[in-house]
């Protein structure tokens, strides 16, 4: 995703808007969640010149899918990030080293270079841990078995420091039913 500048370069305070829908990369989400590659991806830019470089503001908007971090159901919903990014003016001669991810800059061709900084924002935007609600009960963490269907689910928890007295209690029960099996 390139955005071309050529015509604003020496020109401080021109500027244009840019609306365009485009195809979302690969890669923008997590594990759980994300924007889904090849989906529509709004853009409502505006590109101004100022004297340091180029100013890009606006939004993008995109939907989000993926799962419930806790009952793995499915969720989606909208998401807008606001964009502000100073690309700056490449000095003649000066080879753009990139290692500084804070300055951006105007590429040899005057071209900006949106795919990094929408990443960044749209990534940065999920949420760690998604929900499909905030109150989700999510799912028992030893059978599996989705807890808002019963909330009173709940396994015998035996303290493992009391686990051999109660292998030995079972041990000699049995022992005791055998003796008065036998008599």
């Amino acid at each position: 995703m390139h955005v071309d500048v050529k015509e604003l370069k020496g020109h401080p305070g021109a500027q244009r808007t840019l609306s365009r829908t485009v195809d979302a990369p690969s890669g923008l989400g997590t594990v759980l969640v994300g924007i889904a590659e090849h989906s529509d991806l709004d853009l409502d830019l505006r590109v101004e010149s100022v004297h340091e470089g180029v100013l890009l503001t606006g939004t993008a908007s995109a939907e989000v899918t993926g799962q419930c971090g806790r009952c793995l159901d499915p969720l989606g919903y909208p998401l807008t990030v606001d964009v502000m990014q100073l690309y700056t003016w490449t000095p003649e001669g000066h080879q753009a080293d990139g290692d500084d991810e804070e300055t951006r800059e105007v590429t040899a061709e005057l071209t900006l270079e949106l795919e990094p900084v929408l990443r960044d924002l749209l990534v940065s935007a999920l949420p760690f841990q998604p929900v499909c609600r905030a109150d989700c009960p999510g799912l028992c963490s030893q059978c599996g078995f989705r807890m808002e269907e019963d909330p009173g689910h709940h396994h015998e928890q035996l303290d493992p420091r009391w686990a051999a007295l109660a292998s030995l209690a079972d041990t000699l029960n049995h022992d005791d039913e055998d003796d008065d099996a036998s008599s």
